[in-house]
Order: C-alpha cells, then sequence, then structure tokens
C-alpha cells in the first residue's frame, strides 16, 4: 500500500487544490478529512464529493458540532475564557476537535503524516502539529502552502489545468474561519488599523438599531454548564445556536482588535461571537453570586493562564490539564439562574439568583434589620492597615 496523507479539508480552493499538490510533490495518497463545527455554508456532503473528485483516495466528513460544544465550548465557559480579555478563542477551540479526528483517521487508516492548510505566518500551524504532536508524536506533519510553496496564483493555475470542481468567482477580499462559536474575519481592508469595518464583514450580526425593542432571556446553570434558556431544556449546542439567533439582530458580540499572534506579529481581526457574548457575560457573573472572594479573585488570574495555553496551540498540554482540574472545582457551586437584557449591541445581566448564593440581604442592607455589626469595622481597620502604618513610620525617619 502507498504511503498516506490525512488532509483536514475546508472544500475551499487551497485544500482541494492541496490533494493533488500534495500527491504531487510527495507521492502520497491523500485522504481528505472534513469536520462540521456548525460552521454553516455548503452542504457537507457537497463537500466530501469535492474532495473525491479533487483526488482524494478516501473522503471523510465527522459531524462534530455537538462534540465541539460539550468538550471544547463548555471548558471554555467555565474558563470565562477571552484572549486579550476580549477575544473568546473561536477558532483556537476548533483547531484541537479537528487534531483530535485527524489522529484517529491516521491511526484508522493507516496514515504515516497529517497536513493542513495553513501558512507560515498563523497561528493555526502551531495548534494543528502542536496538537498533533501531543497525540499522535509518531506522525509527521505537512502545510503545502507553507512547506511546498502552494501560493494562491499556482492554486488557481493548477485548478484550471486539472478541471478541479471549484467555482472561481472573484476574490473575496476577507479571510474568514467559523463555527458555532463565532466568526473570524482578517485581511483585505482590516490590515489597516485605521480602516473601519464595512458592512460586507459581518454575517453572525446585525448593525444594532434603536428601534428595535430589547430581548430577555433568562439562562439556567448547572454547575456552569447552560442547561435551559427561559425555562426550556438546551443542550449546550443548543444553547450557543439559540442565544446566537437572539443576540445577532441586536448586533452583540463584535468585537474588533489589534491581536498579538503566537508568532510575534500583531495582527487587526474582527469578531462576531453574540452566544459566546451572552453566555461568558452571565457565567461571569452567576460566578460573582456564588463563589468566595478568594476563589474568584484568584480564578480570574488562571483564566487569562488557560486563554493563553488554547491561543497558543497547548489544548493537550499537562498545565492546560492541571487548570482544568482546578476549574472543574470551582464550578460545583455555579448553579442557578441569571437574567440577560439583549439590546443595542450589548448583553447586559439584570438579576441573578441561585440557591449556592453568598449573598445575604440582611448583612448587606443599609435599612433598618441590618445583622452586619459595623463596631467591628473599626479595629478590622486597624490591624488591616497595621504593615503600612509600621512601613510608613519607618520611611518618615
Amino acid at each position: 500500500m502507498s504511503e498516506r496523507v490525512v488532509l483536514a479539508y475546508s472544500g475551499g480552493l487551497d485544500t482541494s487544490v492541496g490533494i493533488g499538490w500534495l500527491k504531487d510533490q510527495t507521492g502520497k495518497e491523500v485522504v481528505a478529512l472534513a469536520v462540521d463545527l456548525g460552521q454553516g455554508g455548503e452542504d457537507m456532503d457537497t463537500i466530501r464529493q469535492r474532495a473525491l473528485d479533487c483526488g482524494a483516495v478516501e473522503s471523510i466528513v465527522v459531524d462534530a458540532k455537538d462534540e465541539f460544544a460539550n468538550d471544547f465550548v463548555m471548558p471554555a465557559l467555565k474558563a470565562n475564557a477571552r484572549y486579550q480579555k476580549r477575544y473568546p478563542l473561536v477558532s483556537a477551540l476548533s483547531r484541537p476537535v479537528i487534531v483530535r479526528h485527524l489522529v484517529r483517521v491516521a491511526r484508522e487508516l493507516s496514515c504515516d503524516t497529517v497536513a493542513h492548510g495553513c501558512t507560515g505566518k498563523g497561528n493555526d500551524q502551531v495548534r494543528f502539529e502542536a496538537g498533533v504532536l501531543a497525540l499522535a508524536p509518531e506522525l509527521s506533519n505537512i502545510a503545502p502552502i507553507r512547506d511546498l510553496a502552494l501560493t494562491r496564483d499556482k492554486a488557481i493555475a493548477y485548478a484550471e489545468e486539472h478541471n478541479l470542481p471549484i467555482e472561481q468567482s472573484k476574490k473575496n477580499p476577507y479571510s474568514v474561519d467559523k463555527n458555532v462559536w463565532g466568526r473570524t474575519v482578517e485581511t483585505g481592508p482590516l490590515e489597516d488599523p485605521w480602516s473601519a469595518p464595512g458592512e460586507d464583514v459581518w454575517e453572525y450580526t446585525q448593525t444594532p438599531s434603536g428601534d428595535k425593542p430589547a430581548d430577555e432571556v433568562t439562562i439556567t446553570f448547572a454547575h456552569g454548564i447552560p442547561v435551559a434558556l427561559n425555562g426550556k431544556s438546551v443542550t449546550p449546542l443548543q444553547a450557543i445556536q439559540e442565544l446566537n439567533a437572539l443576540a445577532g439582530p441586536h448586533g452583540v458580540g463584535r468585537i474588533d482588535i489589534m491581536e498579538d499572534r503566537l508568532v510575534g506579529i500583531k495582527s487587526r481581526e474582527v469578531y462576531e461571537v453574540p452566544g459566546a457574548e451572552v453566555l461568558i457575560n452571565a457565567h461571569e457573573e452567576l460566578e460573582n453570586l456564588v463563589m468566595e472572594r478568594d476563589v474568584n479573585r484568584y480564578k480570574r488570574s488562571i483564566e487569562a493562564d488557560w486563554s493563553h495555553l488554547v491561543y497558543d496551540g497547548l489544548w493537550y498540554s499537562g498545565l492546560k490539564r492541571s487548570l482544568d482540574a482546578f476549574i472543574d472545582e470551582t464550578q460545583k457551586p455555579v448553579s442557578g439562574e441569571v437574567r440577560v437584557s439583549i439590546h443595542q449591541g450589548a448583553a447586559v445581566v439584570t438579576g441573578r439568583k441561585s440557591e449556592q448564593s453568598l449573598y445575604d440581604f440582611d448583612l448587606a442592607t443599609y435599612d433598618t434589620g441590618d445583622t452586619f455589626d459595623q463596631s467591628h469595622a473599626k479595629g478590622f481597620i486597624e490591624l488591616w492597615a497595621l504593615p503600612g502604618k509600621i512601613a510608613a513610620k519607618r520611611d518618615s525617619k
């Protein structure tokens, strides 16, 4: 049997041409693997057939929408994961689930190499290859665009020469990656940091309008996971999909950020994450209600570390697993309901309640019935400030 390579296949120009290009350059048979993460667009059966028509010896399509939501997005939600405090890791979360299936297929079909369509400039090359090496160190990695000089003009010429079934149209100026958790847009006019995104950038959201009345949703969480919307039971995938549909028309979740890439360059990135914005805001506020102060404070620093690890392609690392264990422990009391008002680009928490609440009305109220003994405050402040007081006396000498 000929040597085989399994290619992470999107159905687009680069990976379609990559099938034949890989075979020509390496002599290996190519197995195409397309993973459905809720990105929408073309029918997956069409993508499967296109890979075969482009020369793949086998073409596999995996429906991983629920797997993605349950095993990858929900840990991110528990971590309130936002890279640079804003980006909820749309693409970074999708790569390790694709890697999981690339490794599985490679082993099942006796492939010795894994391939992907990344360039040498981005983060995804690291996420794919570091993930593969962590799960299957015996496999090799190859990237046709980066390693085999497959430029876009060569790809177009190759497709025309070999009559590949790829419809060519006026080139979209943007590079887009999307899944159910959100949508990533870069390049084209966005490469100028001063250039405002045009209306053609957006797909998951609409421009906020004051004429549109606010929508309200109550999200029920169980141990950090959304389990119901307005009292109706949902899976994690359904929760994301329904909140995308609810919040997108209000323009919620538009992000425009100068991003620090792992490879050392800055990149202007635009994201649409309507459902993610609603869920993270609600989840974080429920944690504020039920978590002890020190746990809450410490977890906020851990969230940044967790986000950096995932952004940097280290989903399968030992440190990431250890942080997961800490975060899962913190989620035990994170059950309750959060009410969110969605309007004019914002998802604002307007109410929260939980049987695990640490809020005590009798301690917090300023009205009659207050049970907080204010006489304790003076001595507490004296002890709290004592180190600073002693240092001030020393420094004044």
